[in-house]
């Protein structure tokens, strides 16, 4: 049985720290309360908590900072 090995590539790691810095808006608390709602609706358990989490860092930005 031979194991497989993850190999990282320079780019991958280059862009994960580029996501990390770049700031990235977040939509309106009411269009993200809609998609909650909507989640909520079609029992998409993890789009609401998705929803439920984008909407706390949208409505306060200095949680989890």
């Amino acid at each position: 049985m031979s194991g497989t090995a993850l190999v990282r590539r320079p780019t991958e790691t280059a862009a994960l720290r580029a996501a990390a810095r770049s700031a990235r808006p977040l939509p309106p608390v009411p269009a993200l309360m809609a998609a909650l709602l909507e989640a909520n609706e079609r029992r998409d358990r993890e789009g609401v908590c998705l929803a439920a989490h984008r909407v706390v860092r949208a409505a306060a930005p200095e949680v989890g900072e």
